[in-house]
Formats: C-alpha cells, structure tokens, sequence
C-alpha cells in the first residue's frame, strides 16, 4: 500500500529527530513507529490466552496446592526485611 502523508512541521520535524537517532531514513523510521504503535491482533491475543490459561491454571488447583502456595506466600511475607507485607490481599482470609 502506498501512502502519502502531509505532515504538519513539528511532527515532521520529530520523526526527523527520531530518524537521526535510529540512524534510519525518515520513511523506514515512520514505518518502525507504525508497526511499533499498531498492535498485531495475534499479539494481542497471545496475552489474553496467557492469562486465560493461568485463570483456568488457578481455578483448577487442588486443596493442597492452594495451601502450599499460600504458605509460599507467607513465608515470602515473613522474611522480607519490610514491615510492608507484599500478599495481604491472598492471605488475609487464609488461616495460618
């Protein structure tokens, strides 16, 4: 696809900047900050399956690895040197 673009001078002027930073022609930069910008569905999609599968990962766990984590939590929470506890939202409703 060819496209012809009119652009006003100061975005012109810094994709000129940009360009001279990437070391690239100007065009070959616009194209770098398109791409770059427009997300690619497949991309996209490949996050949400991501945390879809560790929804499905949580909701399938068995009464012991959910005591096993949260003991993993506590003990993350224990051992820091912080007074601020990092986990109080999952462990505020979990027994000791």
């Amino acid at each position: 696809m060819t496209l012809q673009l009119t652009l006003p001078p100061d975005l012109e002027a810094r994709l000129q900047k940009e360009a001279q930073r990437r070391r690239l022609a100007p065009d070959v930069t616009a194209l770098q900050l398109l791409d770059e910008r427009l997300r690619r569905p497949e991309k996209a999609n490949a996050g949400v399956a991501l945390l879809q599968q560790w929804e499905q990962e949580d909701a399938a766990l068995t009464e012991e690895e959910i005591a096993a984590n949260v003991e993993l939590l506590r003990a993350v929470d224990e051992d820091r040197l912080s007074d601020r506890k990092l986990f109080t939202d999952v462990l505020k409703d979990k027994s000791a």
